[in-house]
């Protein structure tokens, strides 16, 4: 936040009351432009030499120079003259480069006001400070250093007519046609080459009472306006030693004050530097920038050149934020939360990567973020209205995320390998009821547990467990019968014996063949025997007996012959 104290300090020692002095001479204001030669009659200076006469005339009168700057610009397009020998006059009687129709007090004469220049320019300054000090809105706070707060007196610099209302009175939109608004638009444009924004204004219709087919003046119906964001006091203000933080341009620190220069980066964004003296012009004298140029060094003093006042603001907080605290990060997280300095913003970073911000409102910021892997490093910084960057803390982004369900392949009763796939270099157990069987890693994926041999129809559950002691869900198999029954045991059978009976594996099905002819068919009851209805078979006839279980496992065939 601006120090208001500051403010008030920086306002007192640079704009020490409004009055402008009526006698002021022309050739006191041109003498400090006098480096750019003579003015010559009846053409106009160079480009350079009306940037210096507007500057060096309105910081005499108070008035922040991008403001006179905007207004001449608009007026004349800094022409005093329409060609050589020729005064700018337009339709409605305005002169010059200032566009004077009404004639303050002590700038009566006509003449002047055609052919010279500077007598020009100071009476358009004069009007223009005249302006500052009527009845109209102004901003809570706010000084006659602040642009901002040149709003009002612009717009009646002009006229407070129906046609530079701030708003369209049917829609509410930005009155964008308004002259003040134009002038705006030219402050950004030409003395701040578009990399800052002015502050706006909460303007509503209701603050403003007019009749737009009428020439009556706006009644306003407000006086003060509280701007939230904040003010931009002049860039010509600054004093040798001062420090500038960069806002903007391509980083550069010129040789010399001009475009021309080595591509050094020296001065990008957010670069504090110190000013080493005064401004200065552009040494191309015919260079249409408004904006002057600052020598500056370095903070560590080892490299100096000039930066665009455009690209510049005055650096007031020195002191970074402290490094924030974060609290844990996982795997499953959407959002970083923890702890800043009060109103910072809060930067999250995976590596250049920003993955999101968030103002730590009362202390305690939440970033929203997406979810991240386990084992990402996210660094998290906080940064001031000033600018200043806090360390950076990081958080390894922790595993809260458990393995997914194994792959197991077929398991036997006759396994002694469980096999499958598992997440890489999980730990994979696997149990029989509650006993553990056996566990490997999941090296590459894939895992091979040593068992001993379980029985048919037994339950295995197997499950992976990874190195954040994260348990996955279990897969449950069952043992595979593929033991073969034993041979089934068959009691005498005679040429009279009308049912094979004997012992076999329980609940195995009984299959009883005279050569490849199936004779009889039976199961095997749960105390083991079976007994098969066949027909009587000839004395000598072979008959094979098998049994099958449930799994289909086939036994080895028992031959007996029909005695």
């Amino acid at each position: 936040m601006k120090s208001m104290v500051l403010r008030a300090g920086l306002l007192m020692g640079l704009f020490l009351g409004l009055a402008f002095e009526e006698t002021s001479a022309a050739s006191d204001l041109a003498s400090k432009c006098s480096a750019f030669g003579e003015i010559k009659k009846k053409e106009d200076p160079s480009f350079q030499h009306i940037n210096c006469l507007l500057t060096n005339a309105a910081l005499d009168a108070n008035i922040p120079p991008e403001v006179l700057k905007a207004v001449a610009y608009k007026e004349s397009d800094w022409r005093q003259y329409e060609e050589k020998d020729k005064p700018l006059i337009a339709s409605d009687g305005g002169i010059g480069i200032m566009q004077i129709t009404t004639k303050p007090k002590g700038y009566e004469d006509v003449k002047r006001l055609k052919y010279d220049i500077v007598y020009n320019i100071e009476a358009g300054v004069k009007i223009l400070n005249e302006k500052y000090l009527y009845k109209i809105p102004k901003i809570k706070d706010a000084g006659i250093g602040e642009i901002e707060n040149w709003y009002f007196p612009i717009m009646a610099y002009n006229g407070t007519k129906s046609v530079n209302s701030p708003l369209y009175q049917k829609t509410g939109l930005i009155n964008v046609n308004a002259y003040q608004e134009q002038v705006f638009s030219l402050i950004k444009k030409k003395s701040f080459l578009a990399e800052v924004s002015l502050s706006e204004f909460p303007f509503k219709t209701e603050h403003f009472k007019y009749d737009p087919n009428s020439t009556e003046n706006i009644i306003f119906l407000k006086d003060t306006y509280t701007l939230t964001n904040p003010l931009h006091l002049s860039n010509y203000l600054f004093k040798k030693s001062d420090q500038v933080i960069v806002t903007g341009g391509v980083g550069n620190l010129r040789f010399q004050p001009s475009t021309s220069g080595t591509d050094n980066k020296l001065a990008t964004k957010k670069t504090v530097l110190e000013i080493t003296g005064p401004f200065q012009y552009d040494k191309n004298t015919e260079s249409k920038n408004q904006f002057v140029w600052l020598p500056v060094k370095t903070l560590d003093g080892k490299s100096k050149g000039f930066i665009s006042s455009a690209y510049v603001k005055k650096h007031i907080d020195k002191t970074a934020p402290k490094t924030p605290t974060i609290n844990a990060v996982s795997d499953k997280s959407t959002a970083v939360t923890g702890k800043a300095e009060t109103n910072a913003m809060v930067y999250a970073k995976v590596g250049t990567k920003e993955i999101g911000k968030a103002t730590s409102k009362n202390g305690a910021f939440l970033i929203k973020i997406s979810k991240q892997k386990a084992g990402t490093s996210i660094s998290v910084y906080a940064e001031d209205a000033a600018e200043n960057q806090s360390a950076s803390k990081t958080v390894k982004v922790t595993d809260k995320t458990a393995p997914g369900l194994p792959t197991v392949n077929a398991v036997t009763d006759k396994t002694t390998t469980l096999t499958g796939k598992a997440e890489k270099n999980a730990t994979v157990y696997a149990k029989a009821g509650s006993k553990k069987i056996g566990k490997a890693t999941a090296k590459n994926g894939a895992f091979s547990i040593t068992i001993s041999k379980q029985k048919a129809g037994t339950s295995v559950s197997v499950y992976a467990v990874d190195k954040a002691k994260n348990k996955g869900p279990g897969k449950t198999v069952k043992i595979l019968d593929k033991t073969a029954p034993a041979v089934p045991a068959v009691n005498k059978i005679t040429s009279k014996t009308v049912a094979v009976a004997g012992k076999g594996e329980k609940g195995a099905a009984l299959y009883v063949y005279s050569g490849s002819k199936k004779i009889g068919q039976g199961t095997v009851d749960s105390r083991g025997a079976f007994k098969v209805k066949i027909k009587a078979q000839k004395k000598g006839s072979a008959i094979k007996v098998y049994a099958k279980d449930k799994s289909g496992n086939k036994s080895k065939s028992r031959t007996v012959k029909v005695s």
